[in-house]
């Protein structure tokens, strides 16, 4: 565990948690049970925990992966009280880079105070809020790229895309989708905090934020769906006009392979002494390929 004071306000943060962590947190805070065991265990399910003195959150956010290719959900977990807040994550990721940002701003001497613990959640919240904003930024890039190139002959790339993003998308949903109504009860009240009535303007600003990346997230699933019955449907119409052309090649060849399989037979066939037979089948042949094919382009099936 690490510390930082800033003012009356102390944030403590713990990485990569152990045994000896936990027991600290129970013994010197005496956090209720079952919060230490949801803290020892993964894939929390979000949720918000309101106890008399402080309150416990799950929180999930999404993240991509070191190839920056498929999204993965990474869960931060926060104990909130009037004058402390202490926020654990299993591996490094934004909540350390934020705890890095405030000790380097401690070591230049740069005022750190801070009101309320209520100010310094608001602050976590939105900086969690914006990374997940600029993250739903660029999946729409990426819808964007699929639409341009949806008419290319691409079809292999196209269909890697289509799915990967359609994956990140589900993902998306499933992250954001349980956590609205949690962030709701910020601004409904149900969770007061520490600092009364001047929060709700700050509150209310963060499920601004929760909002507009649901909305996002509905959006970009219905245009990933279009995206995606768009391209299916190219890709079968494709597909009917190969097998339409196959189609009318054989029934062109089929009469010409009769003819040629018929005088192929060892018995006596008319023309079959005539010296100028096989040019005679010849011109045959070619007139039945010509008259078929004026025939198919006058139904126009051709």
């Amino acid at each position: 565990m690490e510390t930082i004071q800033m003012g009356r306000i102390k944030w403590h943060h713990i990485q990569s948690p152990t045994e000896e962590d936990f027991e600290f947190l129970s013994n010197r805070h005496h956090f209720h049970p079952l919060d230490i065991e949801d803290c020892r265990s993964l894939n929390q399910r979000p949720k918000i925990d309101i106890y008399d003195d402080y309150y416990f959150l799950i929180l999930h956010f999404p993240n991509f992966d070191r190839q920056n290719v498929f999204i993965k959900t990474k869960e931060i977990k926060m104990f909130w009280s009037e004058e402390f807040i202490i926020t654990i994550e299993k591996s490094p990721w934004l909540a350390s880079q934020l705890f890095d940002e405030y000790k380097e701003f401690g070591k230049q001497e740069q005022d750190l105070r801070i009101e309320t613990s209520d100010a310094f959640l608001y602050r976590i919240l939105e900086r969690l809020m914006r990374e997940s904003l600029y993250l739903l930024r660029k999946v729409g890039l990426d819808l964007e790229l699929i639409n341009r190139e949806l008419f290319s002959n691409r079809q292999v790339k196209i269909i890697e895309r289509i799915s990967i993003t359609r994956k990140n998308i589900i993902l998306l949903n499933t992250i954001f989708k349980p956590q609205l109504r949690l962030f709701h009860k910020f601004e409904t009240g149900q969770i007061s905090g520490f600092a009364g009535e001047e929060m709700e303007d700050y509150w209310g600003n963060i499920l601004d934020y929760y909002q507009k990346m649901w909305d996002m997230t509905e959006d970009y699933e219905e245009l990933i769906e279009g995206l995606s019955k768009t391209f299916d449907s190219m890709q079968t119409n494709k597909t009917n006009e190969i097998m339409k052309i196959l189609t009318l090649i054989s029934s062109i060849i089929l009469p010409l392979t009769f003819i040629t399989s018929l005088y192929g037979m060892n018995v006596m066939l008319p023309l079959a002494e005539n010296k100028t037979a096989f040019w005679l089948l010849l011109a045959a042949m070619a007139a039945i390929s010509g008259i078929m094919i004026i025939y198919f382009k006058r139904r126009r099936w051709m």
